[in-house]
């Protein structure tokens, strides 16, 4: 398809921006799109809108404190930005555990005034980062602290820039869901921070199954497109955990409803990753030009030959990179509908809307923005139904 990024844009007053959260976690606004019908409803009837023998996918991941300064002798301040773990692993979780040193890709602010090789330190508690690379800081402590413990200390939560405002004290509670548990995202899978411990009850309630995997949300989420041609934007590349549990739910429940469009992301992915399986390939990575080049299998098939690898390879749980782009022209073959927010303007989290909703998509954004709906991170939420299912 000839995309280009003009037909993605539209005009988002600053003032449906939201800064901040409701005051309630729960209380949002949620639009329901469903076979080309619109309606408008509180994020509290979720569960109602969501038929029976669904499954409710959630990513788990936990957003850490990855945005880091301090200030030099001499008075200059330096940003650090960790971006990923490089060393002694690359596994978010293994990282976060250790309790002498790490290494890290960052993006480092007022660079210049920070020479490679030489060290920045602070003394609560005791810990020391090295540059040794244009983007690689070494940190290095000896007080038994793990690294989460220390982040925890010295860093702040990475608030999404378009905020353009400082991370306060409660945004450490409220830009993280409530069910957060595997530490390594620099951004939040907002889609998820409306749930309430109530709100997941009710959908049990309601015979709705939830599952969780795992999506280290980077700050690749955040880039903007540049290209004049949009299939040639420089993906970003994210890093996937899946269990068994996952895969055996995938395959058994009738219905998969994404949270967020990471967990689509990921859901997704799983797919690519068992077709390529099955054409003998067995590394878990996904190119996003993957799914332009590999010949479609049915969705049992993909799953199954996941399962049966892990299974064959005695594992409970496997671990992969994606760098899946999904924009219009893609045809989803895991998810039936999707709980998400509102995106920015010609950004690929609106593309991979207009891939799900089609040209609906302006339909959906116009109601949203006529009926004063909050935006972004911190804003209202959506329920988008596919159009060819039979919700």
């Amino acid at each position: 398809m000839d995309l280009k990024l003009a037909d993605f844009l539209y005009k988002l007053p600053e003032d449906q921006i939201a800064k901040y959260p409701p005051k309630i976690r729960g209380k949002s606004k949620l639009l329901h799109y469903n076979s080309g019908v619109i309606s408008h409803h509180h994020f509290a009837d979720l569960s109602e809108l969501l038929p029976k023998n669904t499954l409710l996918v959630f990513n788990n991941t936990k957003v850490i404190p990855a945005r880091i300064s301090t200030h030099k002798d001499t008075g200059a301040k330096i940003e650090i930005f960790l971006l990923e773990p490089l060393k002694p692993s690359k596994v978010h979780e293994e990282v976060m555990s250790e309790r002498k040193s790490c290494t890290w890709r960052c993006m480092i602010g007022n660079a210049k005034k920070w020479k490679i090789s030489t060290f920045l330190e602070w003394s609560e508690p005791a810990i020391k980062a090295r540059r040794i690379s244009d983007n690689e800081v070494q940190f290095n402590w000896s007080n038994n602290l793990t690294f989460s413990d220390i982040l925890v200390e010295i860093g702040k939560i990475p608030l999404p820039p378009y905020l353009n405002r400082e991370a306060e004290a409660a945004d450490a509670d409220r830009y993280q869901t409530v069910y957060s548990k595997m530490n390594g995202a620099v951004a939040a899978p907002t889609a998820g921070l409306h749930f309430t411990e109530e709100i997941i009850q009710s959908l049990a309630s309601n015979g709705v199954e939830t599952d969780y995997l795992t999506l280290h949300v980077s700050s690749g989420t955040f880039q903007p497109i540049q290209s004049k041609k949009i299939e040639n934007h420089p993906m970003h590349n994210e890093q996937i955990w899946i269990s068994k549990n996952n895969l055996e739910n995938l395959l058994c429940f009738g219905r998969t409803v994404a949270v967020g469009t990471t967990s689509m992301r990921t859901v997704e992915s799983l797919y690519w990753y068992g077709v390529k399986l099955l054409n003998g390939e067995t590394q878990f990575f996904i190119d996003k030009k993957d799914p332009y080049r590999l010949k479609k299998v049915n969705k049992e098939e993909a799953l199954s030959a996941v399962l049966d690898h892990m299974t064959n390879s005695n594992l409970n749980k496997i671990g992969g990179n994606t760098e899946l782009f999904l924009y219009p022209g893609y045809e989803f073959q895991i998810c039936d509908g999707l709980v998400t927010n509102y995106h920015l303007p010609g950004s690929t989290l609106l593309l991979l809307i207009a891939a799900f909703v089609g040209e609906d998509w302006r339909r959906i954004y116009r109601a949203a923005l006529n009926n004063d709906y909050q935006f972004l991170s911190y804003g209202d939420s959506s329920l988008l139904m596919k159009n060819r299912s039979n919700f």
